[in-house]
């Protein structure tokens, strides 16, 4: 099945593209098909989630999987949540991102730096579809204070996993694909598309 993946972030889509693998889905950046991004005007991940992929199936014609997703951090009531992109600005990096996020911690000591990477996942057939397949996935952690690692992106050297003891920037890959809030809200969408299309209540 071809899907198009609502998103240019070349990150995520280098996580979902190698998740999906065997699947033998053909997942294609929608950066590979046209130019321009949906406008994120929803208060939620999941809103966000289905603005994207609705807008990737009206310019492609193609089903979509579209996401949005980010860092809660409990000690800043749930910021920089659906903002975590562009919480620097809207020209923010990855690396000024990280460093507003721990300026705005400095004085947070830690256990009381709890963290939730969250993922809203949805699946469209077409642009009208009135029935999306959502997934949801939550990866919990707590913020460091100062950047480990360099593999993953976004918030990853700050995000330590405490059953790995590491940040999520030191996780090989594969592991990462494993425990992430990405990998979560991923396998859950495919199982739930797969139960759908085993009853006959999903064709693409």
């Amino acid at each position: 099945m071809k899907v198009v993946f609502a998103s240019g972030n070349a990150g995520k889509v280098r996580e979902v593209s190698q998740m999906l693998a065997p699947l033998a889905w053909e997942v294609v950046p929608q950066t590979a098909l046209f130019s321009g991004e949906a406008e994120e005007t929803g208060l939620t991940f999941v809103e966000n989630a289905l603005i994207k992929a609705r807008f990737a199936c009206e310019k492609t014609g193609l089903p979509a999987i579209g996401d949005d997703s980010g860092l809660e951090v409990a000690a800043l009531e749930g910021a920089p949540g659906i903002y975590s992109s562009r919480f620097a600005g809207p020209d923010a990096t990855d690396s000024s991102n990280i460093d507003k996020l721990l300026d705005a911690l400095r004085d947070v000591p830690e256990g009381k730096r709890q963290a939730s990477f969250y993922c809203a996942m949805v699946f469209l057939r077409h642009a009208e579809d009135p029935t999306p397949v959502i997934a949801l996935g939550r990866w919990n952690g707590e913020i460091l204070t100062a950047p480990r690692g360099d593999q993953g992106f976004g918030y990853d050297p700050v995000f330590f996993v405490p059953e790995k003891g590491c940040s999520a920037a030191e996780l090989a890959p594969e592991e990462k694909h494993r425990l992430s809030h990405r990998a979560q809200a991923l396998y859950q969408l495919v199982d739930e598309i797969q139960r759908l299309q085993a009853q006959g209540l999903l064709t693409t």
